[in-house]
């Protein structure tokens, strides 16, 4: 699978680079399914119980996956309107997990997603999440569109969100 890298804004909890108390992941797409991934190693800044990482923190990096499953399938940027997260299993610190997303149904006013957490190292499901998605105004997502960091690894996709008509 070829994945492109998606972009990201300044500030985000998960994507920005400048956000010092960000995750700064890279999110990619695969362009020909829709399927967005993304790889994070947990660190004992991220836990809950001493040793297990906070399912809120497996919560925000879906919601994000997901989030981009949703913008990628209209190339406009959604906002969520309902999330459900169910925990198999405990992630644990420094072990890597892998997140992926992708969309079930898109709609113009409405996109369902699905997502899961895996641990990288034997393939475990650790979380299952579905989510609802919802495609901003016009002038709203142009506002979204304008943050969009200019950095060579995302050219292309930070393109296609900024001129969708031009593909």
């Amino acid at each position: 699978m070829s994945t492109l890298e998606l972009p990201h804004t300044p500030n985000c909890l998960v994507c920005g680079r400048s956000n010092p108390h960000g995750l700064h992941l890279a999110l990619h797409v695969d362009p020909d399914s829709g399927i967005v991934t993304t790889r994070l190693t947990p660190t004992r800044d991220h836990i809950g119980f001493e040793g297990i990482i906070h399912g809120g923190l497996l919560a925000t990096v879906l919601d994000e996956a997901m989030v981009w499953a949703a913008t990628w399938s209209g190339k406009r940027f959604c906002v969520c309107g309902e999330l459900s997260i169910r925990f198999k299993q405990s992630a644990a610190v420094g072990e890597e997990i892998i997140v992926t997303a992708k969309i079930d149904q898109a709609r113009k006013k409405l996109i369902t997603t699905t997502g899961e957490v895996r641990r990288a190292s034997d393939n475990t499901l650790l979380a299952t999440a579905t989510g609802k998605y919802v495609p901003l105004p016009d002038d709203r997502n142009q506002a979204f569109v304008a943050t969009l960091v200019e950095d060579p690894q995302t050219h292309q996709t930070a393109t296609l969100l900024r001129h969708p008509d031009s593909t």
